[in-house]
């Protein structure tokens, strides 16, 4: 016994005596640390990183004309001098700073050029370094820092809700494009993947129907491919319906909020417009599905019609996506900060480039964009009523029939226009 016991005193001491040995070493480096190698800053040359960018598409004899600007940065010249000009106008850091040592930082045009170069090719950040002479950080901070102030200096005006005066537009322009009266757009969502998801995070951000990480974009559409609604950052691991359950889609119309405008089919009125939708969303009485299994020559018909007017939103899906490869391939970001910001800013220039080249339904007027005062209280009787009204199942079957004998009745109306 006493054998052991010294056998484990001594093994007990030789474990001590390394410990204290290895302490003291890292004590010792902590005290005298050694000096770090500073890398040596490049010498980059932003001024004529400048000159040649504007000497190539801003100068009088420049190298390239509107057309390949406008190829190259998804916006025509005049629109980009704009975007300059507002953003260096509210924001310091668009604005011609110099650091401490008098040396000149970058230009609103080197940041902003970088930024819709990076969209528009869904380039690394570092691909912009030959041309723009800046830096991976600072064109990865331009970037976020453009799609920020562009959604919060636009997006009052290129994603605001529908004002009366736009509904009105909207069901005309609706009506005369698809013989749908009372339509508002289309619903649906879509994924971006995301490349850089944490581990931890994977299960609730990759749904068995995608197969890898992503977030959803749910959207509403009109013919125009204009953007009324947006709602971005929904795990992927979720289906449309899950989406439309955290939606503020009908917050507006539960608060009172929204401008309701009644229409008319087949000698019904109706309260406010509609949505068309996949087979998935519920039937309330805002959205309007096609039949599953048409029998008739009347329901063949209109299944037609609603599914061909609904790829609206499909078709903005994929303008936006080719416009801007950013969303197209799978995000980089780590933060889901910064993918909120990419996504409503490039959804802001989309709207843009619409109004710019005339193909927008509705004009913006200033003095239309009065909100309309809160009439329900959420919690209230009122407001709970207002719920079962849009959840309302026997409205929504009443309208698709409305429509459907709607359609049917003026099929032949529509050849005729098509023949003359």
């Amino acid at each position: 016994m006493d054998f052991h016991s010294d056998s484990e005193d001594s093994g007990d001491d030789l474990v001590f005596t390394a410990m204290m040995e290895v302490a003291t070493i890292y004590v010792n480096r902590a005290e005298t640390p050694e000096k770090r190698r500073r890398l040596a800053a490049k010498n980059r040359n932003r001024e004529e990183g400048h000159e040649k960018f504007i000497r190539d598409y801003f100068s009088e004899d420049c190298v390239y004309d509107d057309k390949d600007f406008k190829s190259r940065f998804r916006l025509t010249r005049s629109m980009f001098l704009r975007i300059v000009h507002d953003l260096e106008a509210n924001y310091e850091i668009f604005q011609l700073r110099y650091d401490g040592r008098g040396k000149r930082g970058f230009t609103p045009h080197q940041k902003c050029g970088a930024a819709l170069r990076l969209l528009g090719y869904g380039y690394t950040f570092d691909a912009v370094d030959e041309y723009l002479r800046m830096s991976a950080k600072t064109a990865r901070e331009s970037m976020y820092a453009f799609c920020e102030y562009i959604y919060e200096l636009y997006g009052p005006i290129y994603l605001r809700k529908p004002t009366r005066n736009d509904v009105e537009e909207l069901y005309a322009a609706h009506h005369q494009s698809h013989g749908l009266p009372g339509m508002l757009g289309s619903i649906d969502c879509t994924h971006w993947d995301w490349a850089n998801c944490p581990n931890a995070w994977k299960g609730q951000y990759t749904g068995g129907h995608h197969g890898t990480p992503s977030l959803i974009l749910e959207a509403v559409a009109s013919q125009d491919l204009w953007i009324w609604h947006a709602y971005f950052g929904v795990p992927g691991a979720n289906n449309d319906l899950n989406v439309l359950d955290s939606s503020p889609i009908f917050n507006d119309i539960l608060l009172g909020k929204s401008a309701d405008v009644p229409f008319k089919v087949n000698d019904s009125e109706y309260p406010r417009g509609y949505l068309l939708t996949d087979g998935i969303y519920p039937n309330y009485s805002t959205f309007v599905k096609a039949y599953q299994h048409p029998i008739d020559e009347k329901r063949v018909l209109f299944t037609q019609r609603q599914e061909s007017a609904r790829k609206d939103v499909e078709r903005a899906f994929g303008v936006l996506k080719k416009r801007w490869t950013i969303v197209q391939n799978p995000s980089r970001a780590w933060e889901l900060d910064n993918i909120r910001k990419v996504m409503y800013g490039v959804i802001v220039l989309h709207n843009m480039i619409i109004e710019e080249k005339g193909r927008n339904i509705c004009i913006y007027q200033p003095h239309h964009m009065t909100q309309e005062p809160t009439q329900f209280v959420p919690g209230s009787e009122a407001y709970f009523s207002r719920v079962l009204e849009i959840h309302n199942a026997e409205m929504n079957a009443n309208l698709r029939h409305d429509l459907t004998e709607y359609v049917y009745a003026t099929r032949n109306d529509e050849t005729d226009d098509e023949d003359d």
